[in-house]
């Protein structure tokens, strides 16, 4: 089923329990779930927990789980959606069960099935505006008002809704309608619309329908057409589960799916409505629906996520029936945890400034007999430049880089501080001096500013004897990173906050009240070679600022450009 294994015995949660308890009773020759998304948009956040559930709970239990496109909407529903779906749900590392599904490709047998409920006198052509229909479903403490078409013939039935397949109504002039019970205190079960009359081309069947099968209709009969054992929904569908029934029930299935619903994903400040995020990509407020910060796996691939760290988030948030909001911060550890053992390190200066090493050729002039064990170098001489060898990771073998150690550096604004506060353990006036990540201890000596005050410059000296060792006579605290100005390479870097300042941003009528202007930030920042000479798509660990990835669509050699996956730490601890 998919690349990676479960630990079925550390999962209790209710639907678990279930399976288990239908396994032991053999209910089901097979286990067969399915994941069924709409392809009107991109999925996001909240879809993984429904494929991890779904793919999962088929792996663990040695059945088998489709992958269901129900296209009945095809105002909505485009090809690049179906196969970006396809494309997520790969990368998360999970495979579905043959070719994949489409509702659309049930829509003979589905129209079948509803001539059927007609001659039973389970449905009916109602021939009231959209508005009356709404306007006479009553209320929860009032009746519904019949349609005037309720108790029409069967015959009467069958015309209007051949009518209907031939075109002969416009849109929003007859609607079929399952004759269940207007008196129902479940307002779903009042006479529920189960085919509407769209004269729209289909992307799956072309111009072959004017009339499609509403969601509520074609999703059930499309579980039981699959053998779908056990249809795991969120708990918004709770209420439809009795239509649901009712439908498998009318056409006469012998061993009906069920459905059962659980908690959806809810995770603070996040929104998962696919309306709102489309209109944020139709705006242009974001990129498209890959931007870094939109909530869709596709931005969350492009922003450096990993599928094994949000498979964890999924197993770590569990299954429940009782809705709740996850902190944003769980989700976070989970990645970094993913990126810990996996990802290169390397040096990158996200606001440069430039360190001249007033005595650089005179101390590195000895540096052969002056270099520890610990450390690998040689010099250039035509580039006059120290090359030194480091590992690209300090406890997992992933080779070696090669960083050049230049007369002229940058370091980070922040590692000097003309007045620093309370504290401050980096470069300043008072404490001069520090440790340059894998190389020698420097020593400011000076530092120039503009007519503003800012530092612009720092000279500075290295001590000749400290290339991989502690200085003789005196404790030097503090190691900063670094990178050559002569050999480093520009790079844009883009630093991410979350895009919805709010923590409910779902609850907004307008969703531009909720934005974070400081979602986005683009530095102009200096990374070492081995960083920019990576392929698009490679994550590291930038030394001292966090995980970055190469962006997928952007990043060339000769234009770096990294996207922050998630700091290097957070004071977040998952229970």
């Amino acid at each position: 089923m998919s690349e990676h294994s479960s630990n079925n015995a550390q999962k209790n949660d209710f639907i678990r329990n279930i399976i288990r308890d239908d396994i032991k009773a053999q209910k089901y020759p097979q286990i067969v779930t399915r994941f069924p998304p709409e392809p009107n948009g991109y999925l996001h956040l909240g879809h993984v927990k429904s494929i991890c559930l779904n793919f999962g709970i088929a792996e663990e239990f040695g059945g088998v789980c489709n992958l269901r496109f129900d296209d009945t909407n095809p105002t909505a529903e485009k090809q690049d959606f179906i196969d970006n779906i396809e494309n997520d749900v790969k990368w998360l590392g999970f495979e579905w069960a043959g070719e994949a599904h489409h509702a659309s490709g049930y829509f003979d047998q589905l129209y079948a099935w509803a001539v059927q409920l007609i001659e039973q006198g389970d449905a009916y052509v109602d021939l009231q505006s959209p508005e009356q229909i709404r306007d006479n479903r009553g209320s929860f403490n009032e009746a519904g008002t019949p349609s005037p078409q309720r108790d029409a013939s069967v015959a009467e039935n069958l015309a209007r809704f051949n009518e209907m397949k031939d075109g002969k109504f416009a849109e929003g002039e007859a609607v079929l309608r399952a004759k269940i019970d207007m008196a129902s205190p479940n307002m779903n079960m009042r006479d529920p619309v189960i085919y509407r009359v769209m004269h729209q081309a289909h992307h799956q069947t072309g111009d072959k329908w004017c009339i499609y099968p509403m969601y509520d209709f074609a999703h059930p009969l499309s579980d039981a057409l699959e053998g779908i054992t056990h249809s795991l929904c969120t708990l918004e569908f709770e209420d439809h589960r009795p239509f649901y029934d009712w439908t498998v029930e009318k056409i006469g299935f012998e061993v009906p799916p069920h459905q059962y619903e659980f908690s959806r994903l809810n995770v603070d400040h996040t929104m998962t409505s696919k309306r709102k995020l489309k209109q944020l990509v139709d705006e242009g407020v974001v990129s498209g629906w890959d931007d870094p910060r939109m909530p869709t796996i596709a931005g969350m691939r492009r922003r450096g996520y990993t599928p094994e760290g949000l498979r964890d988030f999924c197993e770590r948030v569990g299954v429940t029936k009782v809705d709740s909001v996850v902190d944003f911060r769980l989700l976070e550890f989970s990645i970094r945890q993913s990126l810990e053992t996996t990802t290169a390190r390397g040096m990158a200066v996200l606001k440069p400034l430039k360190v001249t090493i007033t005595n650089f050729y005179d101390a590195v002039s000895s540096w052969e007999s002056q270099k520890a064990d610990s450390v690998n170098a040689r010099w250039d001489e035509d580039a006059q430049t120290l090359w030194l060898k480091q590992p690209k990771h300090p406890n997992v073998d992933m080779g070696e880089r090669e960083i050049p150690f230049t007369e002229t550096l940058y370091i980070d604004q922040g590692d000097y501080e003309i007045e620093p506060p309370a504290g401050y353990k980096r470069l300043s006036p008072v404490k001069p001096e520090i440790r340059l990540r894998n190389t020698y201890v420097l020593a400011v000596t000076e530092h120039i500013t503009d007519d503003a005050g800012n530092v612009t410059e720092l000279k500075a000296t290295i001590d000749p004897a400290t290339l991989g060792n502690n200085p003789e006579g005196r404790k030097v605290k503090g190691v900063i990173h670094w990178v050559s100005a002569s050999l480093g390479v520009p790079a844009t870097v883009r630093m991410y906050e979350q895009l919805f300042s709010v923590e409910d941003p779902g609850s907004a009528s307008d969703v531009h009240q909720v934005l974070n202007p400081n979602s986005l930030t683009e530095l102009a920042a200096v990374v070492e070679p081995s960083l920019a000479n990576a392929d698009a798509g490679t994550r590291f660990q930038f030394e001292r600022e966090g995980y970055f990835i190469a962006d997928s669509e952007e990043h060339t050699s000769d234009k770096p450009v990294f996207n922050q996956i998630v700091s290097l730490r957070d004071s977040y601890k998952p229970a």
